[in-house]
């Protein structure tokens, strides 16, 4: 019962992030950056995985340039490809399935992030790649509202790019980043 409730307290820098990423959902998208990025230097290149996931994660939103977009999320896939499930579980909310699926539960989030960002550099066969990452690991998502909006974010942006051709740009077919 102690090890489930050392799992169950707070993390101070996944608490930090939060507060920082309610202030760029808040419109403050440039302090929201600058706090990010002194963040992402506190924690280091070698810092835990977990926390470089969910940095690397909120940072690409900030980006103004889809280059610099594409990086950071390439960034947090391979933080999360670092992560084990020791780490995971109970940090991890809102991911469902077993403690053995938490990490897998970051997979089609990131790679519906990567697939946006090569979009938006008019590459559609990396765009396609990651799409179809996306829709292959989106077994471990719950029957929820961030699996099922997951799900319709993957399905609404292979339209696009579909329909486009791989000229998708810009648009609302990517999930709210509210977890990684």
């Amino acid at each position: 019962m102690a090890e489930r409730q050392g799992q169950a307290a707070p993390d101070a820098l996944l608490t930090r992030i939060g507060q920082v990423v309610m202030l760029h959902h808040g419109g403050d998208r440039e302090e929201a950056r600058e706090r990010l990025l002194g963040l992402w230097i506190e924690l280091g290149e070698d810092g835990d995985p977990l926390h470089r996931c969910t940095l690397a994660h909120y940072l690409a939103d900030t980006q103004d340039d889809p280059s610099d977009e594409l990086a950071w999320d390439l960034r947090a896939l391979s933080a999360a490809d670092e992560l084990t499930d020791e780490r995971a579980p109970g940090e991890i909310d809102g991911m469902g399935g077993e403690e053995t699926s938490a990490v897998r539960g970051f997979y089609p989030s990131l790679h519906l992030n990567l697939a946006a960002d090569y979009i938006k550099l008019d590459r559609p066969d990396a765009a396609r790649t990651h799409l179809r990452r996306a829709r292959e690991a989106c077994a471990v998502l719950a029957d929820d509202g961030y699996g099922n909006g997951v799900r319709a974010a993957i399905g609404r942006l292979e339209l696009r790019l579909d329909s486009e051709g791989g000229a998708a740009g810009e648009g609302n077919w990517g999930p709210p980043r509210q977890r990684p």
